[in-house]
C-alpha cells in the first residue's frame, strides 16, 4: 500500500499555511532588535534578550512533537497544533509593538516564539506524514518558498508603509514607530488567515492508513522501521545516564562558580547554566530508569535524543554551524548596517531608522530570492547530490555575510543577499530531506522537535559569545559580527559533505 501522489495544488494548499507561520517569524527577525534599541536596550544587551527565541523553541518544540505524533481528534494529527498556534500568535503579534517598556517586550517575545513554535513543529512533521519518500522533499522545497515569499513582504512592510503611504517611521523616543506597528497588524491578519486556508483545504491520514503505508515501506526498507534504526551507540543503561549527568553538572557548575567568582561577563551564564540544567535532566532520567518509569513523553525525548539514527547525528554538526551564523546574522544585522553603513547608533535619528528600514529591504531581499533558488534546489541536487549542493549554497552565503565588512554603500548589500538567500533555501529543504527518510514515521514529530535542539543549542551560544567577540576583538564594531556568521557558514557548508544519509552510497537514491 503506497501513500498516493499529490498533485501541485496539493502540495500547495500542505505548505500554504507556512507563508503566515513566516510572516511572523520574518517580523520578529527584521524588527525585533530595532524593538528593544527603541523601548532603551543598547547594542551589547541585544543578544541576552533575543535569549527567549531559541530557549523557547528548545523546551516547546520537543514537547509539541511528542505530543502531535499521539494526536488524533477530529481535526487531526498535526492541524490541531496548527490551529491554537495560530490564535496566540497572532495576539502576541498584536501586542508585541505595543510593548510600554523593555522587560515587557522581551516577556511578548517569549509568548510569541512559543506560540510560533506550536505551529511550525508540526508543520514539518506534517510533510513527513503525507507525502511519498519521492515527493517529500518537494514538499520541504515548497514550504522553503512560502517561507521566502512570506519573509519578502513582512520585511519590507515597514518600508512600505514609510515610503508609500508616509506612515512615520520615527517616533517619540521609548515609542515603537507606526510604521513597525501596522507591518505586525498586518502580519498577525495574514499569519491566521494563511495557516486557516492548510487547515480547511487538507485532510490528514487516520492512523490505521499511516501504519499500513509505513509497513509496505518496512517491507522495502527495512533499515527504516523503527527497531532496525541503525544506531551510533547501544541502549543506555541507568548507570550510564547516571556518569553523563556528573559530567554535564560538573561541566556546568564550574564554570558558573567561576564566572561568579571572577565577575566575568554575565552572558556566558547562559552556557554553563545550561549545562547544568542538562545534567539535571539527565539525573532525572537515570532515576526513571532505574525505577523502570520509562512511559512518559519526557523520558522518551531523553532517550530518543541519546539514540538518534546516524544520520541525525551527523546532520546536528551541520546545524550547529549553520543556525549560529543565521541567529548572529538575525541579530546584528540591524544595529551593524545602522551604525557602519548609516552612522548612527541612535534609535531616535531619522539616520537610524533609514538603516531600520533599510534592514528590512535585504531581508525581504534574500529571502526572495531564496523563494526563488527553492524551486531550482530539487533539480540541482539531482545533478550534484544533496551534500555537495549544500556545501556550495552555504559557501555562496559564508561570501555574502563576511561581504559586509567590505562593502561601504548600503545599496549594494543587495548583492550580499543573493548569497544569502541562496544559503537560507538550501538550510530549509536540504537537512529536512535528508532527516524525513531516515526515521519512523511513529515518531516523526518526536524525531522533528529533537532535531530543533541542533538548530536552538547553537543560537544560544551565539547568544553567549557573541557579544564578548564583538567587544574584545572587534572594539564593538558590530559589523565584524557578521563576518563570524559568514566563516561559520562556510564550516557548515563543509560538514554537510561528511553526512552520509540513510547509510547509502549513492544519496541520489532519494530523490528531491
Amino acid at each position: 500500500m503506497q501513500k498516493p501522489h499529490f498533485s501541485f495544488w496539493q502540495i500547495w494548499n500542505m505548505c500554504f499555511g507556512f507563508l503566515g507561520v513566516q510572516f511572523g517569524l520574518a517580523l520578529q527577525n527584521a524588527n525585533g532588535s530595532r524593538i528593544f534599541q527603541t523601548l532603551g536596550a543598547n547594542e551589547h544587551e541585544i543578544p541576552i534578550l533575543w535569549v527567549a527565541a531559541p530557549l523557547t523553541g528548545l523546551i516547546v518544540q520537543p514537547i509539541i512533537g511528542y505530543f502531535s505524533d499521539k494526536t488524533w481528534n477530529r481535526m487531526g494529527r498535526r492541524r490541531p497544533y496548527f490551529f491554537y498556534g495560530a490564535i496566540f500568535t497572532t495576539l502576541a503579534l498584536v501586542l508585541m509593538p505595543n510593548s510600554p517598556v523593555l522587560w515587557f517586550a522581551a516577556g511578548v517575545l517569549w509568548i510569541l516564539d512559543a506560540s510560533i513554535n506550536v505551529t511550525m513543529e508540526p508543520f514539518r512533521a506534517f510533510i513527513g506524514d503525507m507525502l511519498s519518500d519521492e515527493q517529500r522533499t518537494t514538499g520541504f522545497a515548497m514550504q522553503s518558498f512560502f517561507i521566502g515569499v512570506g519573509s519578502v513582504i513582512a520585511s519590507i512592510l515597514p518600508y512600505i508603509f514609510s515610503n508609500l503611504f508616509e506612515i512615520s517611521n520615527t517616533a517619540p523616543e521609548g515609542i515603537v514607530p507606526p510604521s513597525v506597528k501596522f507591518s505586525f497588524y498586518i502580519g498577525g491578519a495574514v499569519l491566521f488567515l494563511a495557516i486557516m486556508w492548510t487547515i480547511f483545504k487538507t485532510k490528514e491520514y487516520p492512523p490505521e492508513e499511516l501504519e499500513a503505508y509505513a509497513k509496505t515501506k518496512n517491507a522495502e526498507k527495512p533499515s527504516l522501521d523503527n527497531k532496525n534504526i541503525k544506531r551510533t551507540s547501544p541502549q543506555k543503561t541507568s548507570k550510564d545516564y547516571f556518569s553523563l549527568a556528573t559530567l554535564w553538572a560538573i561541566a556546568g557548575i564550574i564554570p558558573t562558580a567561576l564566572i561568579y567568582y571572577f565577575g566575568l561577563a554575565q552572558e556566558l551564564y547562559i552556557l554553563t547554566i545550561g549545562l547544568s540544567v542538562f545534567g539535571i535532566l539527565l539525573f532525572m532520567v537515570s532515576l526513571l530508569k532505574s525505577h523502570n518509569q520509562t512511559n512518559n513523553g519526557f523520558y522518551e525525548v531523553m532517550h530518543d535524543l541519546f539514540h538518534m539514527p546516524r544520520v541525525m547525528k551527523q546532520l546536528a554538526v551541520v546545524q550547529f554551524f549553520s543556525w549560529f551564523s543565521l541567529f548572529g546574522m538575525w541579530i546584528y544585522t540591524t544595529p551593524a548596517v545602522t551604525s557602519f553603513h548609516f552612522g548612527s547608533s541612535d534609535p531616535t535619528t531619522t539616520l537610524y531608522n533609514e538603516g531600520a528600514d533599510w534592514v528590512g529591504i535585504l531581508f525581504g531581499a534574500y529571502n526572495l530570492f531564496a523563494a526563488i533558488i527553492a524551486l531550482f534546489i530539487p533539480k540541482i541536487s539531482n545533478k550534484l547530490g544533496r551534500r555537495k549542493t549544500h556545501l556550495i549554497n552555504l559557501t555562496l552565503g559564508g561570501l555574502g555575510l563576511t561581504s559586509f565588512t567590505i562593502i561601504k554603500d548600503p545599496n549594494f548589500l543587495i548583492f550580499s543577499m543573493v548569497g544569502i538567500g541562496i544559503a537560507w533555501a538550501s538550510i530549509l529543504s536540504v537537512p529536512y530531506s535528508l532527516l524525513s527518510s531516515a526515521v519512523p514515521y511513529k515518531k516523526m514529530g518526536i524525531y522533528m522537535g529533537i532535531f530543533n535542539f541542533f538548530i536552538v543549542i547553537p543560537q544560544l551560544l551565539a547568544a553567549s559569545v557573541m557579544g564578548l567577540l564583538v567587544r574584545h576583538l572587534f572594539d564593538g564594531q558590530t559589523v565584524y559580527a557578521l563576518a563570524i556568521c559568514g566563516l561559520s557558514m562556510i564550516l557548515s557548508g563543509i560538514a554537510a559533505i561528511f553526512v552520509n544519509p540513510n547509510g547509502a552510497k549513492n544519496e541520489k537514491a532519494i530523490t528531491f
